[in-house]
């Protein structure tokens, strides 16, 4: 019986194949520290983001303008290289009846972004977790990230960002909405 977790044994075989001794002294538990790396870094498939959306209900839900929280932190793995892209996160809704706590819309990002991804599927999710939610007037995310599958590999260009937008409901349909919430985020 082998002493290593599957991914443990997937990680000593890339030890191998990349021409190391995962026996060497300085990897032996090398295998055991990914493993556990990759479970934390992977950790958003198991949270169940309807959870998150506890509404409160102590009078700001009469509240009916831009709720935008800017620049939260968020870390992800491209899953097209498995390497790291990492930046921030503005996220922006307007109720309709239904607040949340402001903490929540950094822990939608992280359910997200804590799985294998892509920038631009992980815009739309947010945008699309708010709307079935809450069901805003509108819901709009901006995310700019550097990705270092093109920043250490390929292309080699380092420090520039890529930037996706999503718009749903006012924030696609109204120009002022719109433009409300591409100036509060520039």
């Amino acid at each position: 019986m082998s002493r290593y977790t599957p991914m443990e044994h997937a990680v000593t075989e890339i030890l191998i194949s990349v021409g190391e001794n995962p026996a060497r002294e300085g990897l032996q538990d090398t295998p055991m520290r990914v493993a556990k790396a990759w479970r934390e870094w992977t950790s958003g498939y198991g949270v169940d983001v309807t959870r998150l959306f506890k509404e409160f209900k102590d009078g700001g839900e009469r509240y009916q303008e831009m709720v935008l929280v800017r620049s939260l932190p968020f870390y992800s793995h491209c899953e097209h290289h498995l390497a790291p892209f990492f930046g921030t996160a503005d996220i922006a809704y307007i109720p309709n009846g239904k607040i949340v706590g402001l903490s929540k819309l950094g822990r939608l990002l992280d359910a997200y972004a804590k799985r294998l991804q892509v920038q631009e599927r992980l815009t739309r999710q947010i945008v699309e977790a708010l709307v079935d939610n809450l069901q805003p007037l509108g819901a709009a995310c901006k995310i700019s990230a550097r990705h270092l599958c093109m920043e250490s590999r390929g292309l080699c260009k380092q420090g520039h960002e890529t930037v996706t937008t999503a718009l749903d409901g006012v924030f696609l349909s109204d120009p002022a909405a719109r433009s409300e919430f591409l100036a509060s985020v520039r």
